[in-house]
């Protein structure tokens, strides 16, 4: 644990705007784990560890993954900010720019952010985010899972930044 906490991490952090469920929680700590994600903000009701429905799908990643909760997430964007970091929403928004359209510069970081189940990125955040991000979907749902929008995102910004 104490070798992977000093293993240097990716320029990207993740912000959790208001997420009611805890095992999508949960899974942003596993994929934060899994690639080495620098920190997780969550903000408003995102519940925080150590709690048993997180657990169920971080399996653990709440002890290895740098984490903070944070009150309003308009704060943690602007301490983001003031930190030198990108700030990228993930939401369905006009003159938002399809993920495979966004190209990350190497030298910068980022902060994404992904919002509540239902309501999504609050509009606050979205107007103060450098950059809004879509996931292009072609089914009948138009929506993913938070748990897999992470997934999708992270892996996406990484191979741009940092191919495997």
């Amino acid at each position: 644990m104490e070798e992977f906490k000093s293993t240097d991490k990716n320029p990207l952090v993740i912000v959790l705007d208001n997420v009611r469920s805890m095992h999508n929680v949960g899974s942003a700590f596993r994929t934060a784990d899994a690639f080495l994600i620098e920190k997780i903000y969550l903000c408003g009701i995102t519940a925080t560890p150590p709690h048993r429905e997180i657990h169920k799908t971080a399996l653990g990643a709440t002890e290895s993954v740098e984490w903070s909760f944070v009150d309003k997430t308009s704060d943690a964007i602007l301490q983001l900010k003031k930190q030198g970091y990108t700030i990228l929403s993930i939401e369905q928004a006009d003159k938002s720019i399809d993920l495979h359209e966004f190209n990350p510069e190497k030298d910068k970081k980022y902060a994404l952010v992904f919002g509540n189940e239902v309501y999504g990125v609050e509009d606050e955040i979205v107007k103060m985010s450098d950059y809004v991000l879509e996931i292009p979907q072609f089914g009948t749902k138009h929506s993913l899972n938070i748990s897999v929008s992470v997934g999708v995102v992270v892996w996406d910004l990484l191979n741009k930044i940092r191919p495997f």
